[in-house]
């Protein structure tokens, strides 16, 4: 089926028409100078494919989540961990809806890294839910950059490598990619080299016009029109607009970005002492959060919002049957404990085991509401320590429980498998197993843990002649026994 998205107007007055079914097939590449339009030209093109095409939005400004309110675009905030993120967009991809990936208020090397971890996310969905998706990339020299900057070379990678996997093989995968630029000699070659489809706006640099003119198949002298074009007006070309360089100026827009053009107004013709009372009143020490700023969603809630787009087809369960709080609890301990024994557990994030734990609560029945997200990460912790409930009962564990949650949910199970093993005087537990229990492969980050963990007072590391690693507990007054750090094989730690 053929879709003409109607972008504006030619030079003649004629529509400017962009075929909707190539471009998904093609790609595009958006270019021009701050303040060309850019943006406006993105919006125009979600606004006007909104009813044809899923669409995803990477958003380093926040500029588009005002889609939310007109095209129901699910809006997913970037303070999350990349597995959280990596799921989400694998659940987007299979209800097939459209979000906008805020990254507004997180630092550079942030962004990148959510970034990267969502594009992959929507990379390796299931072939069963490879739909066509547009995949909208602002300001992509962020996330390509064509040489390192300050940021650090991991994330550099991690986000340069999912915007090739986008540019170059998401088109088999249903994935269809448009990215938009400040400055083509930021870019990526290797990313931008891919799309088929240009829309090139005013720009002043010369290596730039002289870019977009070779890209373009323009000669040389005509490189210096960029300098002319007036703002909101792109010189077009690619099998989905034209087959020939054409001017189009972008049509208007229903929906409107947080941020504004500036605007000359009037000063104040005098200082008053008024004004210099209300600048020098004094300053509150509490930090506050602008009001205009969204909250996160939590991601249970995110998720939880994606699931109800899916169609209800399940038979409303018989009313469940009475138990009493013992048999409840012990109920509720098996489930946590299958979800923990699951391949890869380990890996998965809280809000990815939280949604497996409560399928599992409905499969055995267990009765009233299933815990919160914020009581089951308590107790996911204790049982990947893989203590006893008649441990935690004890007063001795509940201290080292009391203590543990004062850390993050990453290094909760880390403080308690280490708290078990000098509780059990066993030896501590070497860094491929510590960083298993906080979802990671790599041994580094084990040690960073630790070490974090030690600057702050929860625990204190040294290593004996033979280089074997003691952890201890000046709280609780426990240590480990001597354990290899580089361990190949998991300390057991058995349960009675």
């Amino acid at each position: 089926m053929q879709v003409a998205i109607d972008m504006g107007a030619q030079n003649d007055g004629a529509p400017a028409l962009l075929d909707l079914e190539e471009l998904l097939s093609t790609r595009l590449l958006v270019q021009g100078n701050s303040g060309s339009g850019k943006s406006h030209l993105l919006r125009r093109l979600l606004e006007q494919s909104a009813r044809w095409v899923q669409q995803v939005v990477i958003d380093p400004e926040g500029d588009f989540v005002s889609l939310s309110d007109r095209y129901g675009h699910l809006v997913i905030d970037a303070e999350r961990s990349d597995h959280e993120l990596e799921e989400i967009a694998r659940r987007v991809r299979q209800y097939r809806a459209s979000a906008v990936l805020n990254l507004e208020g997180v630092d550079a090397e942030t962004q990148l890294l959510c970034a990267g971890a969502f594009l992959n996310g929507l990379f390796d969905a299931p072939r069963d839910h490879w739909y066509p998706v547009l995949v909208v990339v602002d300001e992509a020299q962020l996330f390509a950059p064509a040489a390192g900057g300050d940021i650090s070379e991991e994330a550099r990678k991690v986000s340069l490598g999912a915007m090739v996997n986008l540019m170059s093989r998401g088109r088999k995968r249903g994935l269809a990619g448009v990215i938009a630029t400040q400055r083509l000699a930021k870019l990526a070659k290797n990313v931008a080299a891919e799309a088929s489809n240009f829309l090139m706006g005013r720009t002043f640099l010369d290596i730039d016009m002289a870019r977009a003119a070779d890209l373009l198949g323009m000669e040389r002298r005509q490189a210096e029109s960029f300098r002319d074009l007036p703002r909101g007006s792109f010189v077009a070309l690619g099998p989905a607009l034209s087959r020939r360089p054409l001017t189009v100026r972008i049509g208007s827009v229903e929906t409107g970005a947080r941020s504004v053009n500036p605007k000359l107004i009037p000063l104040p013709e005098e200082m008053s002492e008024d004004i210099q009372d209300a600048i020098f009143a004094p300053v509150a020490t509490e930090r506050r959060v602008a009001a205009s700023l969204p909250r996160a969603m939590p991601t249970a809630d995110l998720l939880r919002q994606l699931a109800e787009q899916a169609p209800r087809t399940a038979p409303e369960t018989a009313a469940e049957p009475d138990y009493d709080p013992e048999e409840r609890e012990a109920k509720l301990d098996a489930v946590l404990q299958s979800v923990v024994a699951a391949p890869d557990s380990a890996f998965k994030s809280v809000a990815v085991l939280y949604q497996d734990f409560v399928v599992r609560c409905r499969i055995q029945n267990v009765p009233g509401e299933p815990l919160d997200l914020a009581e089951f990460r308590g107790r996911l912790a204790v049982a990947r320590a893989g203590v006893p409930t008649q441990a935690v009962e004890g007063s001795d564990w509940e201290a080292a429980v009391a203590i543990s949650a004062q850390l993050t949910e990453d290094l909760q199970g880390m403080f308690l498998v280490l708290a078990r093993a000098a509780l059990e005087q066993q030896p501590c537990p070497g860094d491929l197993q510590l960083a298993r229990i906080c979802g990671s492969r790599s041994p580094g980050r084990a040690r960073r843990l630790l070490v974090y963990m030690e600057e702050k007072g929860f625990l204190s590391v040294r290593t004996d002649r033979r280089g074997n690693r003691i952890v201890a507990f000046p709280d609780l007054g426990w240590e480990t026994q001597p354990g290899r750090p580089d361990a190949a094989e998991p300390v057991s730690l058995s349960a009675e």
